[in-house]
């Protein structure tokens, strides 16, 4: 597979991963009756601060997958993944750092440096989407 390839692959299994663990963690909570199967909330707001996260850190690569996955199936479908491979890597690395952040701290820094990593993503896409138009 191509590194676009891969990084897609990533991507896709990283929010795979987020949503997983909400729902062990939701599968707990029902089986010790903490709380009735019909009472989550789709953002968690009725669970934890931690829940809370989660739920906007699995909703966050949601929003990205269709606007950073369709840029790298359009490079390998144009045969154009010369464009997306040298920097497919930092895109699923700054994505999986964002999400780490927003799992484990509200502080001032680490939410700086959650937006870091999601400025990251914005200029890799903005820069494989003029690419990929042949405007650079």
């Amino acid at each position: 597979m191509t590194p676009t390839l891969t990084a897609l692959t990533g991507f896709i299994a990283w929010t795979l991963f987020l949503l997983v663990v909400m729902e062990l963690i939701r599968s707990k909570l029902v089986m010790t009756k903490a709380i009735q199967a019909n009472q989550f909330r789709p953002d968690n707001a009725n669970l934890s601060p931690f829940m809370q996260r989660l739920a906007r850190a699995h909703a966050n690569c949601l929003e990205g997958l269709p606007i950073f996955g369709g840029l790298m199936l359009i490079a390998v479908l144009a045969g154009k993944s010369a464009v997306t491979d040298p920097l497919a890597y930092t895109l699923l690395g700054a994505r999986v750092l964002q999400s780490v952040l927003h799992l484990t701290s509200l502080s001032v820094a680490a939410v700086t440096l959650r937006f870091a990593a999601f400025a990251v993503q914005m200029g890799v896409a903005v820069y494989w989407a003029f690419r990929l138009l042949g405007a650079y």
